[in-house]
């Protein structure tokens, strides 16, 4: 055997050994990665369970949330400020699902189910007036996306059994 045969029989033997490894990585940089995304679509969902509370613990806030999703305009001062504050915090969740979902993280069937929620708690007409004041807090990006899903058409369920309907679009 000569040097050259040597050094092809090291190369191969390094190829052999080397090919395993890098598979053996790249499975467990998938692994982490769909773990990763479990995780974050994880902590969305406890992070809107937690916000959804304050709803069924607090009456009051119900009942504001309930008012002026009929006419965020008609509430007085106090409760305009207590709605705003509470459906700021449903719009920034809502926005966070949406960069996960853009950035791959929220899978497409779970963005559908936000995006479907989105819809029914958007088409109440309080929350057209309340939009219409709030909108430039969020990205242009996300203005988009909301005032797309306020767009469609269709009876919203989400709150019809509390005698809240669809408010007529607002010309642009």
């Amino acid at each position: 055997m000569n040097w050259d045969m040597l050094a092809a029989l090291g190369q191969l033997a390094a190829v052999l050994v080397g090919i395993p490894s890098l598979i053996y990585l790249a499975l467990q940089i998938r692994a982490q990665t769909k773990e990763r995304r479990i995780a974050a679509v994880n902590a969305l969902t406890v992070q809107w369970g937690d916000m959804t509370n304050a709803l069924h613990d607090s009456a009051e806030l119900s009942d504001i949330y309930l008012r002026g999703a009929q006419s965020f305009n008609s509430l007085d001062p106090v409760s305009k400020l207590r709605f705003s504050a509470f459906f700021n915090r449903f719009v920034n969740y809502f926005e966070a699902m949406y960069y996960a979902h853009r950035n791959g993280i929220l899978m497409g069937q779970s963005w559908r189910k936000v995006e479907r929620t989105m819809w029914d708690l958007l088409a109440a007409p309080g929350v057209h007036e309340w939009w219409a004041a709030r909108r430039e807090w969020h990205t242009d990006e996300f203005i988009a996306v909301v005032d797309a899903i306020i767009a469609k058409t269709g009876e919203p369920k989400a709150l019809s059994i509390y005698g809240i309907h669809r408010a007529e679009p607002e010309p642009k």
